[in-house]
């Protein structure tokens, strides 16, 4: 019988402990383990490989829909592997408004390693199939963007990276498997920064890459051995704990981003709302299509930028925020506000923000899973410092 998304979140992975019948997995705080005979294990190293990280592994990749996934310590440690996937002089197309720290990764290490790309904007699929080249062996999107809410529309992308036997690789964090399953979609690769909204909690750090194709999965936990970029035993555990409660949060995050983002349209006060959820949003029917619950409803998740008329507003606004705080990160419980051009875009140079759109007057929203009444009347006492 094919359970349901809740029902794995809680039981795949998790069958109670054989030694006590715990309920509750064990925490297996060990870097070593005993061998009866030379070379004869089931498990010899920690960052070879652990039972709690590979419980949490198993359960991710059955949420996502994949085979197999493979745990690092951080969303950047895991898209440095997949990255590490290439060889020198391979071809790389990225979404232009991508996480700062994938373009400080790009352009300051693997660029100089010999890994060649190219910034362009995904959701325009004639721009894709024109920047295909020879030597191109994988395309990274994200969809919705950080912090624009830009959306791909994977399964076209797909069809043009199957067709040139390309590497689609999609970072599904703002999303959430519960929201987005880039697999099904034709995507071979799937990552998340789990410290956002799989984990939830913002006391963890952590990535993940998740597949289908045995082989590229062999090979990336044979990076995530030798390299070592691994995350402790009793990160996973309390990951794990996390997953189980995914489903249910995202739908309050979803809930309360959409009152949200409709009051703040209402206001009249910001020069753009970016939410996916909205009608005004350009890309609103594609994320209707593609940004499904695993029960076919649309879910437009708990992120949504903001653009004000200059950097004092959007400093105006903020600081007349209670609720929200000011922090780098985004999907926890609580709910976080954040400036992209000097937090997490900062590593990004002025003009190509411009370019992006990332201005001084934009501001990103994590909205958390307090009461929305409590949430909205933050937001409305913010609006009052804004002329």
């Amino acid at each position: 019988m094919k359970k349901k998304f809740e029902t794995r979140a809680i039981h795949v992975g998790q069958k109670p402990e054989e030694l006590y019948g715990s309920v509750s997995l064990p925490i297996y705080q060990t870097s070593t383990f005993k061998q009866e005979e030379f070379g004869e294990y089931t498990y010899d190293y920690s960052r070879a490989g652990n039972p709690t990280r590979n419980a949490l592994e198993e359960t991710i990749a059955s949420l996502e829909g994949g085979t197999d996934s493979a745990m690092f310590g951080s969303g950047m440690a895991a898209m440095s592997a997949i990255f590490t996937l290439l060889n020198s002089g391979d071809h790389v197309i990225v979404s232009g408004n991508v996480y700062g720290g994938t373009y400080r990764l790009m352009t300051k290490i693997m660029e100089n390693m010999g890994l060649l790309a190219s910034w362009i904007d995904t959701s325009n699929i004639e721009l894709v199939k024109s920047t295909i080249t020879d030597s191109t062996k994988m395309i990274v999107v994200e969809s919705p963007t950080n912090p624009m809410m830009q959306l791909t529309d994977i399964q076209a992308v797909s069809e043009e990276s199957m067709n040139n036997k390309l590497i689609l690789v999609v970072d599904n964090t703002f999303m959430s498997p519960y929201f987005q399953r880039p697999i099904s979609l034709g995507a071979d690769l799937v990552m998340h920064s789990t410290t956002k909204y799989i984990n939830g909690h913002s006391d963890v750090i952590g990535g993940v890459v998740i597949g289908n194709d045995a082989e590229i999965m062999e090979r990336l936990h044979f990076i995530q051995m030798s390299v070592g970029a691994v995350p402790g035993p009793f990160d996973c555990w309390l990951t794990q704990r996390s997953l189980k409660t995914l489903a249910m949060r995202m739908e309050s995050h979803n809930h309360n981003a959409m009152r949200i983002a409709e009051k703040l349209e209402a206001s009249g006060k910001f020069k753009k709302i970016f939410y996916p959820g909205l009608k005004s949003h350009p890309q609103f029917k594609l994320a209707t299509r593609q940004q499904l619950n695993p029960h076919g409803k649309p879910g437009y998740g708990g992120m949504l930028s903001v653009e004000l008329s200059s950097l004092e507003d959007a400093r105006n606004f903020v600081k007349g925020l209670e609720i929200f705080t000011l922090a780098e990160s985004l999907g926890g419980v609580e709910s976080l506000v954040c400036h992209p051009a000097t937090m997490t875009h900062a590593s990004i140079p002025a003009e190509l923000l411009t370019e992006l759109g990332i201005t001084d007057g934009l501001v990103r929203l994590s909205v958390g899973i307090e009461h929305v009444d409590d949430l909205l009347l933050d937001i409305n006492n913010a609006l009052i410092n804004i002329e």
